[in-house]
């Protein structure tokens, strides 16, 4: 009997580690994605295109399981991760992706667990760690060494500073919005709802999606299908799967290797390397992260 209740729960504890992992990997390799792609696509254009990639594949996968809608508690949690998480996260990442290199944008990005900690703690009531406004503060510090690590690059670098700063935001309330969707809702549900909600609020956008796909080179299109099949319907779906058997906080403390993943990959695939003060306001930053979910 104990045996086998141990036996479960490392099952599912297995399962949830390779979800997590799996999401990590292909987030970060989406930061490189969009950076190689940005040249060719507007950030809405692009936005648009992603999500609708991802909402093919994850509707056919739907019919194929059968799943149908959500029951009607999950879609406020779903609309709301819909709109900030696949729609404005995803819009102001590619925008500010235009203005900073790949690893700098995930490195300002990775402040999102510690606001992550911050709602879950408020809204789920999942706690507040103890060092919680301290690292806050670090990450903080961290964003503002970025900031001036680029000031001589002019104010288009300050927008994307500011805007992948707003990114992490969305992103944090995207997460928290999710996570009591997925009480009543399947993974698969929640992601697939959610990235509709997302493409839908993305289709003003579709005007220059067409004009951009008419131009761009094969390549780019080629990266707008991985952005919507890999990082998007797989990933995601591997991370609602992951955040639906734990805290919003521990699955945000997962992303913690997403910045150095992306540095590494914008180094080999796009030749990109931040400078050195950069790397130290980015260490910061993921410092303060660490921090915060120390308990």
């Amino acid at each position: 009997m104990d045996l086998s209740t141990t036996d479960a729960t490392a099952r599912i504890d297995g399962r949830t580690l390779a979800a997590a992992s799996t999401t990590v990997v292909l987030w970060a390799s989406a930061f490189v994605a969009i950076r190689s792609a940005g040249p060719h696509f507007g950030p809405g254009a692009l936005a648009l295109g992603r999500l609708l990639v991802g909402s093919l594949a994850l509707l056919a996968l739907l019919l194929y399981r059968r799943e149908g809608l959500p029951p009607r508690s999950a879609w406020p949690g779903i609309a709301a991760s819909g709109l900030l998480w696949f729609g404005l996260y995803t819009v102001a990442l590619n925008w500010g992706e235009k203005q900073v290199d790949a690893g700098t944008a995930a490195m300002l990005v990775g402040v999102g667990p510690v606001l992550i900690a911050l709602l879950g703690g408020w809204l789920l009531r999942e706690g507040f760690p103890r060092g919680l406004l301290t690292g806050m503060a670090v990450s903080l510090a961290g964003a503002v060494v970025v900031g001036l690590s680029m000031s001589g690059g002019g104010g288009s670098s300050v927008l994307g500073i500011v805007l992948c700063l707003a990114a992490a935001v969305a992103y944090a309330a995207g997460v928290v919005s999710q996570k009591p969707a997925l009480r009543t809702a399947s993974p698969l549900q929640v992601t697939t709802f959610g990235c509709l909600i997302g493409a839908a609020a993305c289709l003003p956008f579709t005007p220059q999606l067409l004009s951009d796909l008419a131009d761009a080179p094969p390549s780019a299109l080629l990266d707008v299908v991985y952005l919507g099949l890999f990082p998007t319907a797989l990933a995601f779906t591997t991370w609602a799967y992951a955040i639906s058997r734990t805290t919003a906080g521990r699955m945000g403390a997962t992303t913690y290797s997403v910045p150095a993943l992306v540095v590494l990959m914008a180094w080999v695939l796009l030749g990109e390397a931040p400078a050195l003060l950069t790397l130290a306001g980015g260490a910061l930053c993921l410092a303060g992260v660490a921090v915060s979910r120390r308990t």
